[in-house]
């Protein structure tokens, strides 16, 4: 089934984390949040100014401990080794953005741009999807191996497949984004056409329930200064 034929309500209430991926990390938390009602926009003042502050954020952040043993990226390592990933190959998003801020952040369009600037300001891992691309909701899983995964490579789509064990997020047709928050398939990605777009915000522990929802808040917040009529619809998924 389309995500078009669910609500927002509907997506969010279908999404699911596995118990063996709660195994490998009890304090794993995340927010999904729909954003529904977006019109595309090249980057733009409001997205310029939180880019320089989360860049600025980056430098202070770094002016006294490498990019490794931050609290929240260092807590991103850990469950990356949790599953037999190699944190110093495959980066999860957070830390990949907070070392590119140092030297400038991509300016992409401007819904990107925000949620990119939103991640390094409050430090957590943030994917950005378009909701009319998904088919069901989403699933957070450990691989069994055959699932199907497009992604680009050297300009040229590829059909990637995970390694078995690894997380997940999924939808009924394959994966949507391997190594719990490393890279983002090509099909749900968001273009100038997402006009509803789905936000995945994973959190571990130092960070609160709190921190989790004021980032979530800051998202909202950044995009509403782009159009008032937005509808936004949330959950928070946790072990409890």
């Amino acid at each position: 089934m389309s995500a078009r034929e669910l609500t927002a309500q509907e997506f969010l209430d279908g999404a699911f984390v596995a118990n063996d991926v709660f195994d490998l990390r009890p304090d794993y938390r995340v927010l999904l949040i729909v954003v529904e009602g977006i019109k595309g926009s090249p980057s733009n003042d409001a997205s310029e100014k939180l880019l320089v502050q989360a860049e600025a954020s980056a430098v202070q952040l770094l002016s006294g401990t490498a990019v490794q043993d931050l609290p929240h990226i260092a807590s991103w390592r850990e469950a990356y080794r949790a599953f037999g990933a190699k944190p110093q190959r495959t980066r999860n998003s957070l830390e990949a953005l907070t070392r590119r801020a140092e030297k400038g952040l991509p300016r992409i369009n401007a819904l990107t741009d925000i949620y990119n600037a939103i991640s390094v300001l409050h430090q957590v891992p943030i994917g950005g999807e378009d909701f009319d691309q998904y088919r069901g909701s989403p699933q957070l899983v450990r691989a069994r191996g055959d699932e199907n995964f497009d992604a680009v490579a050297s300009g040229e789509v590829v059909m990637e497949h995970p390694e078995v064990g690894e997380v997940v997020w999924r939808d009924d047709e394959g994966v949507t984004c391997r190594r719990w928050n490393w890279r983002q398939g090509r099909r749900t990605g968001l273009s100038d056409e997402t006009s509803t777009a789905y936000f995945i915000f994973d959190c571990l522990d130092p960070m609160t329930n709190e921190e989790l929802t004021a980032a979530g808040d800051a998202l909202i917040a950044a995009l509403g200064e782009m159009d008032s009529d937005l509808t936004t619809t949330s959950r928070l998924i946790t072990r409890d």
